[in-house]
């Protein structure tokens, strides 16, 4: 449906051995090094999302000052102009949490919590930020092969991979409940 660019696919391992040299961690400790690899991909995921969001409002910009409509450009309309404030500070937001996230990891604190909530939010502002760009472009956004098409499409793994957008709302809930001494069931 998206990501045409990326060849994911199923990996299968039969009786594979790997020589001592060539394990990445500590033996038995496989699960530990995994998550830690996907709180720093839900960071870098979130990054992905802030950089597509920021696409998406410049070409939505562009867009609603060259298109006319009732004898003036679309950027005169108050709800194309609202839509392009609320993608604006969504996509601020956005930004802060995925720095401060990037500071947490550059100074070696927890980043957990923040890194669940780069994935989240930085998903969910990228949904809205490409339904938005569709609405504002009308039938030239829903065009297959256009860039908001594209967009639209790819936006939507987000919500899924490096965990589903419901398992970062447990992480982020267990995290905070763990601070809190309570130890929740997932």
């Amino acid at each position: 449906m998206g990501i045409r660019g990326s060849d994911t696919t199923e990996l299968i391992f039969e009786d594979c051995r790997v020589p001592k040299e060539n394990v990445i961690g500590e033996v038995g400790l496989g699960f530990i090094t995994m998550m830690k690899t996907l709180d720093l991909g839900r960071l870098t995921l979130g990054a992905a999302c802030l950089g597509a969001c920021d696409l998406a409002l410049e070409k939505c910009v562009q867009w609603a000052k060259v298109r006319q409509q009732f004898g003036a450009p679309i950027a005169h309309r108050q709800s194309i102009q609202w839509m392009i404030a609320d993608m604006a500070t969504e996509i601020e937001a956005l930004r802060s949490l995925v720095y401060r996230t990037a500071w947490l990891v550059d100074t070696g604190q927890p980043f957990i919590r923040e890194a669940g909530m780069c994935k989240l939010y930085g998903s969910e502002v990228q949904h809205r930020c490409v339904d938005r760009a569709v609405q504002i472009h009308g039938g030239m956004g829903y065009m297959r092969d256009y860039l908001i098409d594209l967009m639209y499409r790819d936006a939507r793994i987000a919500e899924i991979f490096e965990g589903t957008n419901e398992i970062q709302r447990i992480v982020i809930a267990a995290d905070i409940f763990r601070q809190e001494g309570v130890r929740i069931s997932t």
